[in-house]
């Protein structure tokens, strides 16, 4: 297994949110939000008490009688109308007729809401209404070229008052005196609360007149109409007021007037509706009197009283003679026939047929005569012979009875032809009557037809008249109140907690918004975590902020316990396990800029290496702005700068040691070099460093800063590891590109982080004393080179 497995790299380690880091950068600002819910809760509580105006909710609950929650039981439905006035209501147009600006118009006339009375507080005034009206004002008429006139009322004595217009000239008045201003004529009268004080308790009254418009539209927009359910016809009118009083008064007077114009609505149709069929009904009387008259002048002309019913007697009348036509006309044709049979059977002797409906007697005898003979003859001829004489008898006797039959069948015939045309002379005078009748009938009908649908038309107007006049009579509102206007006995705003909470929340809310913001704006490294997500370096450790005198350069001795002390002794174990397995004697130490402490540590990393026992020497190598032998109080100028440039000084001639580090070995800078880049690419440098390595154990080299020169890069060949200073508050976020470039680049050798100045903010672990709290595989998962 490798050590990428064993260690992974920061970007592969799971990250865990460290809530308490995070709150902590707001919590070491616990005055900045102890003052923001003290100054938060004392302004909500001012603004309860001295400036919000609680708000009272009035509601009451109505009934819009429709078809199907008015059950049939309108007058409109009681006389069987079905269009006039007929109870049926969309719920939802009634919502916005309720809602109308018109009607909320005439609500604040009729309640001479238009005016309103305010008595002057100290902090706040306060609007008064109805019963807790000191005075009240009837106005006679206003001027619209002031649009919103107001003056001031302080009463005096019993009956008068101090009137203070709003240019501050004032005048005393009578109580009930009509007064006139340039905006107005007006009167002052007591009002309700008049007599409840003394007159010396009364403080001043502001009178404002306001635009009937512009007071409605207030009213209006603090009024809210809903149906209470779905597909239901109860609405719920509500409305938000200071005063409930007043709201239950618009609430009342809003249903008051919306009955008031429906009852008017239906009165104007029903008055209009009766006037249309009284003129109606003028017309249609005349028209029925002349239709009347057509009736008697018609039937006086054709001399007719019933047309049906003579019409009936001359068709029964036309029929007998018909069916008696039809009969003679049988018999003549039964007689014409008989007549041609027997004429065609001249010759020949066979009976006659006698069942054929003649009525004649004498006929009928005649012909049974002649069928006995014809049978008696026929019975002969069947033994005898034609000529026998008695054959020949009978045949002549039969000849005679043919004679006689065919001249009784003529005469009979005539006489039926005779009686057959009278009748019919009879049947065509009545049918010449009969087909009188149709047009006469016609003519008739279409007159009684006009009659009738005048006299219809006429009673049918007559009927509705007398309905319309009933339910004129009878007019009811469209409307009824479930529950009349109640307001609701504590203010519902403002919530006393909803503010305080919305207090609470603004009052921790801007100090934390106001810290985030900070913190987000800060672009210098706060935290460990920022650190590492910029960069995969490994981080050797971090050092607490020196609460000491800046000029005490060396911290860390023997006997000392302090934190930063500590934190230094842990960077050191660190070291240790960084260089577990190869050699780290000779130690780069260098940052981004000046002034994020590399000096500082350097030595008392020395310092705290040289606790163990160990030999260990100060390099100082920035040669351009060098400041470590003047923390450790050495003047002597002779150093590293010399060396370099001199084939002549001895090495053990820079070493030196200082008081304030008796342990430390210290080799300075020297005098400034014009060429600084150049000495420190010098191979003499090299040597020097590999003398120090034969004689200490540990080579501490303090550079320039990395991020503003390349001194120290010219070093990466002679040293084992490099430490790089970032300082809390100090360094730039964005400077922690240069050692995570440095470090993928491998620019230097072995590079590591050393977080400096660190704070209870900045770190959890400052504060406890031990440094920081870290065991030691994870001081070796973090150090262990990637």
């Amino acid at each position: 297994m490798n050590n990428q497995e064993l260690f992974p790299l920061a970007s592969e380690r799971s990250e865990a949110v460290d809530f308490k880091s995070i709150l902590s950068k707001y919590l070491r600002y616990w005055y900045w939000f102890a003052l923001g819910g003290i100054i938060a809760i004392g302004t909500a509580y001012a603004y309860l008490r001295y400036y919000a105006v609680p708000q009272y909710y009035i509601s009451s609950l109505i009934l819009i009688k429709d078809e199907k929650s008015d059950g049939g039981s309108s007058t409109a439905m009681a006389i069987n109308d079905p269009d006039l006035f007929k109870s049926s209501k969309n719920v939802d147009d009634e919502v916005e007729v309720l809602k109308s600006k018109t009607l909320m118009q005439r609500v604040v006339k009729e309640l001479d809401l238009s005016i309103s009375y305010i008595i002057e507080g100290r902090i706040r005034d306060v609007e008064i209404y109805g019963k807790g009206l000191p005075v009240k004002v009837i106005v006679n008429k206003l001027n619209p070229k002031f649009p919103n006139p107001s003056f001031i009322i302080t009463l005096k004595t019993s009956n008068a008052f101090l009137l203070t217009d709003s240019d501050g000239k004032s005048n005393i008045y009578q109580l009930g005196k009509e007064i006139t201003k340039p905006y107005g004529t007006f009167t002052v009268v007591p009002g309700n609360a008049f007599y409840a004080s003394n007159t010396a308790d009364r403080k001043r009254i502001i009178v404002r007149f306001n635009q009937l418009k512009d007071a409605a539209d207030n009213f209006y927009a603090a009024v809210s109409i809903k149906p209470s359910a779905k597909n239901a016809s109860v609405i719920n009118m509500g409305i938000s007021d200071a005063i409930p009083e007043r709201g239950e008064d618009i609430i009342n007077k809003v249903i008051e007037v919306y009955e008031k114009e429906s009852v008017e609505d239906k009165n104007a149709k029903a008055a209009q509706t009766v006037a249309f069929l009284d003129e109606r009904l003028k017309y249609i009387t005349a028209e029925l009197s002349g239709v009347e008259k057509n009736v008697q002048q018609y039937k006086s002309q054709n001399e007719v009283t019933d047309v049906s019913t003579q019409a009936s007697n001359y068709l029964e009348q036309a029929s007998d003679y018909n069916r008696q036509l039809s009969e003679w006309a049988i018999q003549i044709d039964v007689l014409e026939s008989i007549e041609q049979y027997m004429t065609a059977n001249a010759t020949q002797y066979k009976t006659v047929p006698s069942s054929l409906g003649i009525q004649d007697p004498t006929l009928l005898g005649l012909i049974n005569k002649f069928n006995e003979l014809q049978l008696e003859a026929e019975r002969m001829l069947r033994t005898t012979q034609p000529d026998n004489p008695l054959v020949l008898g009978i045949n002549e006797q039969l000849a005679n009875l043919r004679s006689n039959i065919l001249e009784n069948l003529r005469n009979i015939k005539r006489g039926l032809i005779i009686t057959s045309n009278n009748l019919k002379q009879s049947s065509g005078k009545f049918q010449s009557r009969i087909r009188k009748v149709p047009l006469m009938e016609r003519e008739l009908l279409e007159i009684n037809r006009q009659q009738e649908i005048k006299q219809n038309l006429y009673l049918f107007l007559l009927q509705k008249r007398e309905e319309v006049a009933l339910a004129l009579a009878a007019t009811v509102s469209n409307t009824r109140v479930i529950d009349r206007a109640v307001s609701t006995p504590y203010p519902y705003s403002p919530s006393s907690q909803n503010v305080y909470l919305i207090a609470l929340i603004l009052g921790l809310g801007i100090p934390f918004a106001g810290i985030f913001l900070k913190n987000l704006l800060n672009d210098k490294v706060q935290s460990r975590l920022e650190v590492e997500k910029a960069t995969q370096t490994p981080i050797l450790g971090e050092i607490c902020h020196n609460s000491r005198s800046a000029r005490n350069a060396v911290v860390v001795n023997k006997d000392s316990r302090s934190p930063i002390v500590e934190m230094f002794r842990l960077v050191r174990a660190n070291l240790h396990f960084a260089a577990i397995g190869k050699e780290n004697k000779v130690m780069l130490i260098t940052s981004s800029m000046s002034g994020e402490g590399k000096t500082f540590f350097s030595i008392n990393l020395g310092a705290s290496l040289a606790l163990t026992g160990k030999k260990v020497v100060l390099l100082e190598l920035d040669l351009r702005k060098p400041s470590l032998s003047t923390r450790l109080g050495l003047t002597d100028n002779v150093g590293i700068t010399n060396y370099l440039t001199s084939d002549t000084l001895n090495i053990n001639e820079i070493i030196r040691t200082s008081e304030k580090a008796p342990d430390l070995f210290v080799v300075s800078s020297g005098p400034l070099p014009p060429n600084p880049a150049e000495l420190m690419m010098s191979a003499k440098l090299a040597h020097l460093i590999d003398e120090l390595k034969d004689i200490f154990d540990y080579i501490i080299i303090d550079t320039a800063p990395i991020g503003q020169v390349s001194d120290a890069f010219s070093l990466s060949p002679l040293v084992d590891s490099t430490i790089y200073l970032l300082r809390y508050g100090y360094t730039y976020k964005k400077q922690i590109e240069i050692i995570d470039a440095i470090y993928k680049n491998k620019r230097l050798n072995h590079p590591m982080i050393v977080l400096n100045d660190a704070k209870k903010e900045h770190s959890p672990s400052y504060g406890y004393g031990y440094g920081e709290e870290t065991s030691v595989s994870s001081r070796k998962k973090s150090l262990e080179p990637q």
